[in-house]
């Protein structure tokens, strides 16, 4: 029996993707991690040389893919501290980041820290609540109770519209708020 990519496909890919997903979950990379699996079978098939094995084989290859895209994931840069360097850095509508540090400073101190070491800064939550000697539940808390706060400032002073991905589309103050140009 000759062994394709084509009959691998078939026979392995549902399984393959629910692997992936369960590992990665997000549906949109597991697709991409699929796609990369097969062009690697593809192109390695003739390395194959027990195709008794084949199972192990794609396994090896679906793990490897996996490990790489966690690589790739560990490998981008935190957002800086300054909220300066995030306004060079385009990471936020230019027009809304003259809202945000007021906004922030608005906020109750235990709040403005948990957003600017968490959200602003590098902290995972987990480092987060170990750096204040709490659980990471009460942290996970606070953070979230910062993010609502910080977005009920927003829809008091801006309208935001954003499309299905989160990236701002519109934006317009409701009121002199202090952040309008």
């Amino acid at each position: 029996m000759t062994t394709t990519t084509e009959t691998i496909w078939k026979a392995f890919h549902q399984e393959l993707f629910n692997f992936i997903n369960k590992r990665v979950n997000d549906k949109d990379a597991s697709k991409d991690i699929l796609q990369d699996v097969f062009i690697k079978i593809h192109l390695k098939i003739s390395t194959l040389s027990d195709h008794d094995k084949l199972a192990s084989w794609v396994y090896q290859i679906t793990r490897n893919s996996i490990l790489d895209h966690f690589r790739k994931q560990k490998n981008k840069v935190p957002l800086s501290d300054s909220l300066v360097e995030l306004e060079e850095e385009k990471v936020f509508n230019s027009e809304l980041v003259k809202c945000l540090k007021p906004m922030i400073d608005q906020l109750p101190d235990n709040y403005k820290e948990a957003i600017l070491q968490t959200e602003m800064g590098s902290l995972s939550q987990k480092a987060y609540a170990a750096k204040l000697g709490i659980s990471y539940s009460g942290a996970k808390s606070r953070i979230q109770r910062a993010r609502q706060q910080l977005h009920g400032l927003f829809n008091e002073c801006c309208s935001i519209e954003s499309d299905k991905y989160g990236n701002i589309t519109e934006h317009e103050c409701k009121k002199d708020c202090g952040c309008e140009s």
